[in-house]
């Protein structure tokens, strides 16, 4: 295939004139067929219908024609068309299949990271019930891994102004809250009814943003909320291992961390002092990791000291087991963040959105085949409608209002 262009130049003939010809001010062109004889019909087309001087001339496979123009629009340019050799569409294509493949691992390793994190997470909860201590162990890895990429360059460091401290640490406040909470549900009911009764996060989002941002959502948006909520009551009156704990500490960690996301769209507005994502979420992670290691001491008191570890191989608890898995779960828990965040810097929030939806479905699926969950057919209809919300959030808010008649019709 070939592609052909049209280039429009000074002609040096003229640049000298005082005076322009203007024998035909409104030169006609042809074009017969985009196809290999282009050139040569342009060029008998020019002969026919332009008095200007026209030449046609052939380098190295590629056909060029000069026209010769004069007029008080044109004021003296040569129209030049050249074939080219038409190799773009195929880059486009190239370029798009590497963009896909690209995209596609990335989601990939962004569900296995997190499938990891839940399952790992939920092992070590259920031998060693220390929700505080766990999150303030999986925030020191992620303190680790975070100045290593700051050390090594792999990600350029933030500068944070003064205004912004205040701002940083109080979503640092709220972001430590909302997975302590998340980690007391993990420990206390299946890791499925825990993502079942998160996926009500648009119902927090919705709220929140009408009491603080004052957004008022769509008809679509509102609709949309109403299988999230069936689905998960539905769920709940269903559930195996549904206590109140874990039922309240999840819907809980909904509101902080929504509140979480609302709060840094509500303070984050100036866009020259801004942090991007990454970084946002790096610095909050080492200042929740400093929150929270004297309150989860004050709480739990010392559970990685050698005496409690000893005492614990003691009562029957696989230290190596536990220490391994305990790192596996602070590796994955920061990564699948960051690769989150990641990913949406490359794709649109809505398609991030969806592909946070289909995330959770994953997870809830791989937890329920991992640990043998016993799930009724009516729980599962409930949890499928939950995140059938979901999705249907995700796709009412690509819809945008249509404007008021007051601007429209006038």
């Amino acid at each position: 295939m070939e592609s052909y262009t049209l280039t429009l130049s000074p002609s040096t003939l003229f640049l000298g004139s005082s005076k322009l010809p203007n024998r035909n001010p409104k030169p006609k062109f042809s074009f017969t067929s985009r196809s290999d004889s282009f050139s040569k019909s342009l060029y008998v087309s020019c002969l026919r219908r332009s008095s200007y001087p026209c030449s046609f001339s052939n380098f190295e496979g590629r056909s060029y024609i000069s026209l010769l123009v004069s007029s008080k629009i044109t004021n003296g340019f040569v129209v030049r068309a050249a074939s080219v050799s038409g190799n773009t569409d195929e880059t486009v294509e190239s370029q798009n299949l590497v963009r896909t493949l690209q995209l596609g691992s990335m989601f990939a390793i962004w569900y296995f990271l997190n499938i990891s994190y839940n399952i790992c997470n939920k092992q070590v909860l259920k031998v060693f019930p220390f929700p505080a201590t766990v999150t303030a162990f999986q925030f020191g890895c992620g303190t680790m891994l975070v100045l290593w990429m700051w050390a090594f360059n792999l990600y350029p460091k933030p500068k944070i102004t003064k205004s912004q401290i205040a701002t940083i640490l109080t979503l640092a406040v709220i972001h430590t809250m909302g997975n302590i909470l998340t980690n007391i549900s993990i420990g206390k009911v299946a890791v499925s009814f825990t993502h079942t009764i998160k996926s009500m996060e648009p119902f927090f989002t919705v709220v929140l943003a009408t009491l603080f941002l004052g957004e008022k959502p769509s008809l679509w948006v509102v609709a949309s909320l109403v299988p999230i909520v069936g689905g998960v009551a539905l769920t709940s009156f269903t559930e195996a291992s549904f206590n109140w704990i874990g039922f309240s500490t999840a819907m809980a960690s909904n509101l902080t961390n929504q509140s979480r996301n609302v709060l840094s769209k509500k303070f984050m507005v100036n866009k020259e002092e801004a942090m991007d994502n990454i970084n946002l979420f790096s610095t909050i992670t080492i200042i929740s990791f400093l929150l929270l290691t004297p309150v989860a001491i004050l709480m739990e008191g010392v559970k990685f000291s050698p005496s409690y570890l000893q005492f614990a191989a003691s009562q029957g608890l696989n230290i190596k087991e536990l220490c391994i898995r305990s790192l596996l779960t602070g590796f994955c828990f920061h990564t699948y963040q960051q690769v989150s965040y990641y990913i949406l810097q490359l794709v649109s929030p809505v398609t991030h959105a969806v592909g946070n939806c289909v995330k959770r479905v994953v997870v809830i699926v791989s937890s329920i085949i991992f640990f043998q969950t016993p799930v009724s057919p009516i729980n599962s209809l409930g949890t499928a409608v939950a995140l059938a919300g979901v999705v249907l959030y995700s796709r009412a808010k690509r819809i945008k209002p249509k404007a008021s008649c007051i601007h429209t019709c006038k």
